[in-house]
């Protein structure tokens, strides 16, 4: 453990309970980090943590919703009691389908919300500590945020921001010992995108499936763990010298598809 070994160091992943957040906990507590997860569904942070303990991993949950600002703040100030919080990932988002002309009011609220306010509530709750001792702040943006993505009006809108966020916050704090950086994932097999299909096309699910691999030039669609092992190594002392940067992780998505 010796490599990208996070020994000793705590961890908040926000969404941690699922998909990405979920592999992303997993991957943190397999190297030593003491993991906490914050999740709005208690029983996908119950199922994580269950499968961090089988491989004697450290972790434990609190349940939060990333929007709410002192709910943030009450989780935040919890753990803290305990020692230093060494590494923040927001990972936690939701999707949304729709270009201007149908995306209401109320969605953009919504996206607003999680997307863009719940990784702003999260930095602003744990960089006072992390100035002090330094720290890694890695946030999850997506292809969407440098390239246009047909009917992802609001999403690309919240992913835009968090890229840009991921930029100041490293500009400002770099000479606190806080780095800053992002992930850009292009489609990643997660149990959401099993259910979308399922949903929107139950007659023909296995050839949907295969349509949407092959929007990525490498012909399959990432995994979980693919993108929890980027981030890992983003948050390792691995990656010392790496701040202010995004990172695809896109089966040549960006770059080859024009």
């Amino acid at each position: 453990m010796s490599k990208f070994s996070l020994k000793n160091k705590t961890v908040l992943v926000t969404g941690g309970g699922s998909g990405i957040g979920r592999a992303i906990s997993k991957v943190f507590a397999g190297q030593g980090a003491h993991v906490h997860i914050l999740e709005m569904n208690p029983e996908n942070a119950k199922d994580t943590l269950a499968e961090i303990k089988k491989t004697n991993g450290l972790a434990e949950s609190h349940e939060c919703n990333v929007a709410d600002q002192k709910g943030v703040n009450n989780v935040v100030e919890a753990i803290l009691k305990s020692g230093n919080i060494d590494v923040l990932v927001n990972n936690a988002g939701i999707a949304h389908v729709g270009n201007i002309e149908n995306t209401m009011e109320a969605d953009m609220d919504t996206i607003y919300n999680v997307n863009i306010k719940g990784v702003y509530n999260c930095i602003q709750a744990v960089i006072p500590g992390m100035k002090k001792t330094g720290g890694v702040i890695l946030n999850m943006a997506s292809i969407a945020s440098s390239v246009g993505i047909s009917d992802r009006f609001a999403y690309s809108m919240s992913k835009g921001a968090v890229l840009t966020m991921t930029y100041s916050v490293a500009k400002d704090y770099v000479s606190h010992g806080v780095r800053c950086n992002s992930i850009s994932p292009a489609r990643i097999h997660t149990p959401f995108v099993d259910g979308f299909i399922k949903d929107n096309y139950p007659e023909n699910e296995a050839e949907m499936f295969e349509n949407l691999s092959k929007t990525q030039p490498i012909g399959r669609m990432g995994t979980p763990e693919e993108v929890a092992n980027l981030a890992l190594y983003l948050c390792s002392d691995e990656a010392s010298f790496i701040t202010g940067s995004d990172f695809p992780i896109d089966g040549g998505f960006i770059k080859l598809n024009g």
